[in-house]
């Protein structure tokens, strides 16, 4: 993650802000009389944030384990006959 001052953010406000939207990249802006903070697009935030739901939700995480599992050994899931059937009724 680059880093910059504030000094620095304030100066080239719109080409940081048009990098972090354009690379997909945070940017750390560091204060001398406080703390730092994060830019970044608001749909990296919110990818950010399905991510840690995904990972803290163990559930889930069984499921996405189970499924690697048997992809594994079948080759990938294969529906029934009656969930094929209500797949191609859509």
């Amino acid at each position: 993650m680059a880093t910059v001052s504030v000094n620095q953010f304030r100066d080239n406000l719109k080409a940081f802000v048009e990098r972090c939207l354009s690379e997909h990249e945070p940017l750390r802006v560091t204060r001398r009389s406080g703390e730092d903070f994060v830019v970044m697009s608001a749909a990296d935030w919110e990818r950010e944030q399905e991510t840690l739901y995904v990972l803290q939700n163990s559930h889930l995480m069984e499921q996405i384990a189970e499924s690697i599992r048997t992809h594994g050994e079948r080759g990938g899931y294969r529906p029934t006959a009656d969930e094929f059937e209500e797949i191609n009724a859509e």
